[in-house]
């Protein structure tokens, strides 16, 4: 298949770049990079209820992509990549509250 016909079977897809069903998850992927530069931030700044509702909302709408029609493969990557970077934040955080906090009362006792 050559590279005109490819394209034009993007463009004339009904989840293509001439739809909403493009754009919208296009431009989610902002969040999920946010999402990445901010592994650098100090774990004392990141939130509970954002990193909840990045991944509920990655978790979610992974799920509802694989139920709609027509597929929308740029939808599905970018949920679940939201669901991803969300858990890890949150297992971060977790670490940081509850076990690294732990071990170091037992090295104290």
């Amino acid at each position: 298949m050559s590279f005109a016909s490819r394209a034009q079977a993007l463009w004339n897809h009904p989840a293509g770049p001439k739809t909403i069903h493009f754009w919208a998850p296009t431009f989610k992927w902002g969040i999920s990079f946010a999402n990445i530069a901010d592994f650098q931030r100090p774990v004392e700044r990141v939130s509970y209820p954002q990193q909840v509702a990045v991944t509920a909302t990655g978790v979610i709408w992974t799920r509802y992509s694989t139920q709609i029609r027509p597929a929308n493969y740029n939808l599905l990557s970018v949920n679940l990549f939201m669901a991803l970077t969300g858990m890890y934040q949150l297992q971060r955080k977790l670490r940081a509250d509850y076990v690294d906090k732990s071990e170091g009362k037992a090295a104290v006792a």
